[in-house]
């Protein structure tokens, strides 16, 4: 069975970032912890595949894969099974991010072979048809991204309401036991608060975190608001 998340939750997507990578992947993660622990705020952790290991050893917060190929192990040498991360540490697994984005078909393979494995599906969706039919695939976690606000530089808590609102009303029409983060438009912590107060249960986030001259500061920002 997939772990059950608290909420709400603080996901931080390291991607390929220099800033979390290897040791400092772990030292980031430390910092995660660290806040979490502070403020009983859950906080997740998302680093590049080889670090998956270490900073599952050296951390006790939930730690996710980036991503998953939706395949049975066996002959398919440059996948990403969903044993493989599972045996390295992780708990639940990034799917269809914006910078890899997969086939609606492909993505509810890839949900089923996660919770066939243990491991919690996130999946993120850049528009409210996609977040519906995503929610529709019944994964643990849709993580929804307004294409408003994806690269835009455009925050949360400064966008119209109806935006992130919307998309969130929708999800629940389909789908009312699934957990919703908002992800995009993150940058401060009172674009936490105000994600939190349009309806998701917590936030995807990537460079307003890892690229932080003050990591640790950023990180308890975004936790303290959301406890609002």
């Amino acid at each position: 069975m997939p772990l059950k998340l608290k909420t709400p939750l603080i996901l931080v997507n390291f991607k390929t970032y220099l800033e979390a990578t290897g040791r400092r992947a772990v030292e980031l993660a430390k910092k995660a912890e660290k806040v979490s622990s502070e403020t009983g705020v859950q906080i997740g952790v998302a680093p590049q595949f080889t670090d998956i290991a270490a900073v599952t050893e050296a951390t006790e917060i939930p730690v996710f894969a980036q991503h998953i190929d939706s395949i049975e192990p066996g002959n398919y040498t440059g996948h990403v099974s969903a044993e493989a991360v599972k045996e390295a540490g992780a708990v639940g697994t990034i799917l269809n991010h914006s910078e890899r984005q997969l086939r609606l078909f492909e993505i509810d393979a890839a949900i089923k072979i996660a919770r066939n494995t243990g491991l919690v599906s996130v999946v993120c969706a850049n528009n409210q048809s996609i977040s519906a039919a995503v929610a529709a695939l019944n994964p643990d976690v849709v993580a929804v991204e307004p294409p408003e606000l994806i690269g835009t530089g455009i925050p949360v808590s400064k966008a119209k309401p109806e935006i992130v609102k919307a998309t969130v009303e929708l999800v629940r029409r389909v789908n009312l036991k699934v957990v919703i983060l908002c992800g995009a438009g993150i940058s401060r912590g009172e674009d936490v608060e105000a994600a939190l107060r349009l309806g998701t249960q917590g936030v995807l986030v990537a460079s307003a975190v890892v690229k932080a001259k003050d990591q640790y500061r950023v990180l308890r920002e975004f936790a303290e608001k959301a406890r609002f």
